[in-house]
């Protein structure tokens, strides 16, 4: 594919193709096909299981109440957000047509 040129203006620099294939896949997986996600489940998990299980200690208080148990639950999964953040920051899905 050429380009006209003007008069007097040749064209600079090698001629350019200015269609592309488009992209069929995404460069990251989809979340829940990452082994950070499953890290996320288990480590959910673990932290509630702990939580019910350690229960009352023998002086009747409660060593690892459920607040705590959640608050580390929302620490994990701001964590976790953050993390596909940067994994998908840069990416494009296969269906962005926008060009560089």
């Amino acid at each position: 594919m050429t380009a006209a040129s003007s008069p007097g203006y040749p064209e600079s620099g090698p001629i350019r193709d200015t269609h592309s294939t488009p992209r069929t896949s995404a460069e990251t997986k989809p979340s829940f096909r990452t082994s950070e996600f499953f890290a996320y489940v288990a480590s959910v998990i673990a932290v509630l299981v702990a939580s019910w299980a350690v229960g009352d200690g023998s002086s009747g208080v409660d060593r690892f109440p459920a607040d705590r148990a959640w608050l580390y639950v929302t620490l994990l999964t701001i964590g976790y957000v953050i993390s596909r953040g940067l994994a998908k920051s840069g990416s494009r899905e296969g269906t962005d047509t926008t060009r560089r």
